[in-house]
């Protein structure tokens, strides 16, 4: 019940605000302006806080397997119970204020820079060009809303990992921060940059492409478009298809996610520049342990948090009084 408590008490903070602006109408009359663009980056915001803040215990005891697979070597509930039996319950909460802060700066960028992209593509395209390259469309505002993104997101991703991989680093998320400054300066917050692109930008291409034709598919099986249904309905849509989206982009972005995670980890791979210590990571490891070690609980993870993701973007909208943009086929009759 914890995310569904937290939305609703995120959406009547913002009606309580005496003229919130995100809840006003728009002012030009346009359906697609800057007050719908911010009405997509604050529901983007929300989605990705309440799934990846739900799903931090999963993303704990991942994160060990990564980093420690010989001991952690029975399974995601195995680990679990390790964890717990070694910690304590509250171990599987550490790094949910990073995750949390993280993760809906993430968003607001994301699902505000692929709405942005999308329809900025649309718009100078026009409508059928715009059907016919709509896959291409969701990979480029894909790849560019999530390179914005994830230069806010990598210094919390950061102290994130660090307080996984090291229980007794900090107290906090104010603290990671102090301690992780004043040991390596402000290219430690970065030094997971060039891991944390391989794994985000491939992973949010594939989660918006694939999400997309996979709702495609929903409405031509049920000879329908969006319009026609509910907006509960579109939502379904969105579960099933972000559920879909969710584990083609994990098995995408896996080998990635190991390598940031074990990036992050005090002393790994050696000293030098990044690509050197990249390098040294991938070889101890070797190719096949980056693509399968952590795969399932990743699946599990990214399955569940895409599906909720784009059901919780979708009922923020409606809630905002925004209409979800979607491709459109002009010569559909």
């Amino acid at each position: 019940f914890l995310p569904i408590t937290y939305l609703n008490s995120q959406l009547e903070t913002m009606m309580n605000v005496p003229g919130a602006v995100l809840l006003a109408p728009s002012s030009s009359g346009k359906q697609y302006d800057m007050m719908y663009y911010l009405k997509g980056a604050a529901a983007g915001g929300i989605c990705c806080s309440i799934t990846h803040a739900a799903l931090t215990p999963v993303d704990v005891v991942k994160t060990r397997v990564q980093l420690d697979p010989v001991k952690y070597n029975s399974g995601l509930i195995g680990g679990f119970r390790t964890v717990i039996a070694e910690e304590g319950a509250m171990a599987l909460t550490t790094g949910l204020g990073a995750t949390a802060a993280g993760y809906f700066v993430q968003g607001w960028f994301k699902f505000g820079g692929v709405e942005f992209f999308k329809i900025k593509s649309v718009e100078s395209m026009g409508e059928e060009k715009a059907w016919e390259n709509k896959t291409a469309i969701y990979l480029g505002s894909a790849a560019v809303a999530e390179t914005i993104a994830d230069l806010f997101l990598c210094p919390l991703e950061a102290v994130r990992i660090r307080s996984v991989s090291d229980p007794e680093f900090c107290d906090g998320l104010a603290d990671g921060f102090g301690k992780m400054l004043k040991q390596e300066g402000v290219g430690g917050f970065y030094a997971g940059l060039a891991p944390i692109l391989a794994k985000q930008v491939p992973y949010t291409m594939a989660k918006f492409a694939v999400q997309g034709a996979a709702a495609d598919s929903i409405y031509s099986s049920m000879g329908k478009t969006p319009a026609d249904l509910s907006g509960g309905m579109n939502v379904s849509v969105s579960l099933a298809s972000g559920v879909i989206a969710g584990v083609a982009a994990a098995i995408i972005s896996h080998p990635a996610d190991t390598l940031l995670s074990k990036v992050n980890k005090a002393g790994a791979g050696g000293d030098g520049p990044m690509i050197t210590r990249l390098s040294n990571i991938a070889k101890e490891v070797g190719f096949v342990n980056l693509c399968t070690v952590g795969l399932l609980p990743r699946c599990v993870m990214i399955g569940t948090l895409t599906a909720g993701q784009f059901g919780i973007f979708d009922t923020v909208m409606n809630t905002l009084g925004a209409s979800k943009f979607h491709f459109h086929n002009p010569n559909a009759h």
